[in-house]
């Protein structure tokens, strides 16, 4: 195992600045932290160059990169991925699946057993299930002829074959979902609310029921809307006044811009904010080209333009094509989020969520030593898995 000395940077715990420092790692955990520049015999010197040292970014929500889709079900598309976003800081990633039939979901987890411990771009930490149990009304870009209600009959034989699914979100007014959302709790999995129609008092029962996690807040559901005439609070409004309540925040700038993100800072603790990039094949692809959201087979086709993937018809946004290095700049530059608590929301956050919260998402000794090396202007220059170099 590598023993390195990284040096002459900022370090970023997240939960303070050390300012300039160096860290020790040996045997894939970090050894030793310490303000200044220290000296060390027998360890391979890795200079920061002035800039930042941070913990390994972890993103919970994504479903491709590098022009892979984790739907294309191959093991090439799965380690593409997972190569492209630990070209920008991702040290753990959880492999985002579409609303999509049985049979290509089993064919996913088949390829995914096969791959889950690669150790070439950032590691899998599990799986997150994104559908098919939505509302159609807020469906988004996923494919509308695939969406059901949760029924035993339906996802009792996808969670006796996916031993790996670590997240699933649903709609939670859905006939069954409620049930759905016990049962995962109870096996500790994590519900979460997506793709809803649901409104404040719905969200308080889900809530209840397991849900702590709203997927991607602001896109696919509702805020304040109308019902027979009377004003109601949506699902917006829920993830503000549920105290305890997480929200998932995709943080380019664009699916919640500048005013929102500022919004979400002013009314949520930051430890209940977790940033993820709900990127698509399209990130790291250069803008202007087209892509497909989901699988080559039966994926749709989308267009990469203005930061974003969009339907070809221009009606909603079809996934991020962000990194998790972007994600820290724009919280960080143009949301006003101290440094070390963009850093927090992509590091501790998800960590302590998806139950990594003892090894992974900050420098300390005895943590896994999954580290980021960013310039100054926070983008990724060097990525390290346990010690391992994957950029």
């Amino acid at each position: 195992m590598e023993r390195l000395r990284i040096f002459n940077g900022e370090i970023i715990t997240p939960d303070i600045n050390l300012r300039t420092g160096t860290v020790l790692v040996e045997d894939g955990r970090i050894k030793a932290v310490e303000k200044g520049i220290i000296e060390a015999e027998g360890y391979e010197d890795v200079d920061a160059e002035g800039g930042y040292i941070m913990p390994g970014f972890i993103d919970i929500h994504t479903h491709g990169a590098g022009n892979h889709d984790f739907m294309d079900c191959t093991a090439e598309a799965c380690i593409g991925i997972a190569k492209e976003h630990a070209k920008h800081g991702t040290t753990m990633l959880f492999p985002t699946t579409l609303a999509s039939d049985n049979a290509e979901l089993f064919r996913f987890l088949d390829v995914y057993d096969s791959v889950k411990d690669q150790t070439e771009g950032a590691a899998f930490g599990g799986l997150h299930l994104e559908g098919p149990y939505f509302s159609y009304v807020f469906r988004g870009a996923q494919d509308p002829k695939y969406l059901k209600n949760p029924s035993p009959e339906d996802y009792m034989p996808v969670l006796e074959s996916g031993a790996d699914i670590r997240r699933w979100s649903i709609a939670p007014e859905l006939p069954g979902a409620l049930d759905l959302g016990s049962l995962l709790r109870d096996r500790g999995i994590l519900p979460s609310i997506a793709h809803t129609d649901a409104i404040y008092e719905d969200i308080a029962e889900a809530y209840e029921a397991g849900y702590s996690l709203i997927t991607h807040s602001y896109s696919c559901m509702n805020g304040v809307t109308r019902r027979n005439a009377f004003r109601y609070a949506g699902c917006i409004e829920a993830g503000y006044l549920i105290e305890d309540m997480n929200v998932e925040i995709i943080g380019d700038g664009i699916h919640v811009p500048e005013p929102l993100l500022k919004l979400v800072l002013k009314c949520k603790p930051v430890d209940r904010i977790v940033l993820c990039t709900d990127s698509m094949r399209g990130a790291g692809m250069p803008e202007g080209s087209k892509s497909i959201l989901g699988s080559l087979e039966k994926g749709q086709e989308v267009l990469i333009e203005d930061g974003v993937a969009k339907m070809p018809d221009r009606t909603c946004f079809a996934g991020s094509v962000a990194t998790t290095d972007r994600l820290v700049r724009t919280l960080h530059f143009i949301a006003g989020a101290s440094l070390p608590d963009a850093v927090r929301m992509l590091t501790v956050n998800p960590a302590v969520l998806m139950g990594y919260g003892d090894c992974k998402g900050r420098i300390r000794p005895g943590y896994d030593a999954d580290i980021v090396i960013c310039d100054r202007k926070i983008n990724a220059r060097k990525t390290f898995s346990k010690g391992h170099r994957i950029f």
